[in-house]
């Protein structure tokens, strides 16, 4: 196939007319080159994306891809996430390529130059957030993107992948205060991200539907790492007056706060209670079996996938999929004061 079969108003020839260049420097932006100035590259970028430039047919060299990028390849969500996309792709006669996008939320350029020269079936994006200039890059090659759980709130033109958050801190909550917790601390997720605030306005719903304050000195923002779940589980078991129950926004957090508590001689479930959220397979493995929150993660990353490929044989698909969460007790929650 020419660089100049697309669909649209204007051709290759034209866009490099209009944007003041060659008909080569067209082509290299549209193959991902990075010999072409930044200024250059915007330019034709921006040309191709408003006279709707898309590629009618896929070229020769792009290959059977579904591209999954993390943010950070070191958690073992990702892993779940792996295998689901893994599924749908291996059922479709494709591949994955697993990328690291180069900053905690929005891929950076090495990424996006990368994608470009591969052209993927598609890519599936973790934790993210897209800047208008890579939707814009990424449409013009007419490769289509999800999101599974966004950094932020999704523009209503970025497909997107969840689950109900709110739900699931919701539900880890009124457990504990079914047992009798009352003072209930909670480690959530980083706070510029959308999935921590929704489940950390679960936990302060279910306190304000028993009739119980939200106390701040109770909330601590985490990682989503073992280490970032101990330290913060640190600060609130110090407080003069700890909580009996710590809600973890992560299973690797709540394992930290279970060494936390090792290392204060607590006992869990009878001095402190803990959920965590994910229920990852090592949940049901720690050493008391880790009450959670369970998220469908491989089921999110079915739906990202399959939304992919229909996005790709440009189907109609609704842009957000939201899947439920359920709580899973196992042994590390009990009533306060046992012993």
């Amino acid at each position: 196939m020419r660089d100049d079969e697309y669909v649209g108003r204007i051709t290759l020839a034209q866009v490099a007319q209009q944007a003041g260049v060659s008909i080569s420097t067209v082509s290299k932006v549209l193959n991902g080159r990075q010999d072409v100035a930044a200024p250059t590259r915007v330019k034709v970028e921006r040309l191709l994306d408003e006279n709707a430039y898309r590629r009618t047919t896929r070229v020769a060299h792009e290959a059977p891809l579904i591209e999954l990028v993390f943010h950070e390849l070191e958690s073992v969500w990702a892993l779940e996430l792996i295998r689901g996309v893994e599924k749908v792709a291996k059922a479709n006669n494709a591949s994955v390529v697993l990328t690291e996008s180069g900053t905690r939320q929005a891929p950076g350029p090495e990424w996006i130059e990368g994608v470009l020269q591969r052209r993927p079936l598609g890519v599936v994006l973790v934790f993210s957030t897209l800047p208008a200039e890579v939707k814009r890059q990424l449409r013009s090659r007419s490769i289509p993107f999800v999101v599974i759980d966004p950094a932020g709130d999704p523009d209503p033109d970025v497909p997107s992948v969840g689950s109900a958050n709110w739900n699931g801190g919701l539900a880890a909550t009124r457990h504990l205060v079914q047992l009798g917790h009352r003072r209930i601390g909670v480690i959530t997720g980083p706070e510029d991200m959308l999935c921590s605030l929704a489940r950390l306005d679960g936990y302060r719903s279910a306190l304000s539907m028993a009739g119980l304050s939200a106390d701040p000195e109770l909330v601590r923002y985490g990682d989503f790492h073992v280490e970032g779940g101990r330290e913060r589980a640190a600060e609130l078991l110090d407080l003069a007056d700890p909580p009996t129950a710590i809600f973890a926004g992560s299973d690797l957090q709540a394992l930290g706060v279970l060494d936390a508590a090792r290392l204060r001689d607590l006992r869990v479930p009878d001095d402190l209670s803990v959920v965590g959220y994910d229920d990852v397979p090592l949940a049901q493995w720690s050493s008391p079996a880790l009450t959670t929150v369970h998220q469908p993660l491989r089921g999110m990353a079915e739906g990202a996938a399959q939304m992919l490929l229909r996005l790709r044989a440009e189907e109609a698909v609704a842009t957000r999929l939201e899947l439920a969460t359920s709580l899973v007790v196992r042994q590390s929650t009990a009533a306060p004061g046992r012993r």
